[in-house]
């Protein structure tokens, strides 16, 4: 499972998998980094509470902006984010971008739904 982890999560989520920009336990690294860590971590944190409550929209769109901003700037200035803001911005996206794609996933069901039937 673990050799699984480590060939296929950077695959799903593009990582580049920089050491200096993961995380490590007891002196290895996590397959993926830091902010890729916080994304699939957002993604599951959604996935375990949709069913109990649905933010706006709104919410999943602003969730985005935290990461693009702060992506954005270290690629357009010297500014070197910290690996434990890398994983927020990367929680805050995965939680909005799976929340996207699920609310279209169910309005697209009942949507189909509703004119078939």
């Amino acid at each position: 499972m673990n050799d699984f982890l480590y060939k296929w999560l950077p695959i799903v989520f593009g990582c580049h998998c920089r050491p200096e920009r993961s995380f490590f336990f007891h002196g290895k690294q996590f397959p993926i980094c830091a902010r890729c860590t916080g994304e699939l971590v957002g993604i599951v944190f959604l996935s375990a509470t949709y069913s109990i409550y649905h933010p706006p929209i709104l919410y999943a769109v602003i969730f985005l902006i935290p990461m693009i901003l702060d992506g954005g700037v270290q690629l357009l200035t010297r500014y070197e984010s910290n690996n434990i803001r890398r994983f927020f911005t990367g929680l805050f996206f995965g939680y909005g971008l799976f929340y996207l794609i699920a609310a279209s996933l169910v309005a697209t069901y009942w949507i189909g739904y509703h004119t078939w039937n």
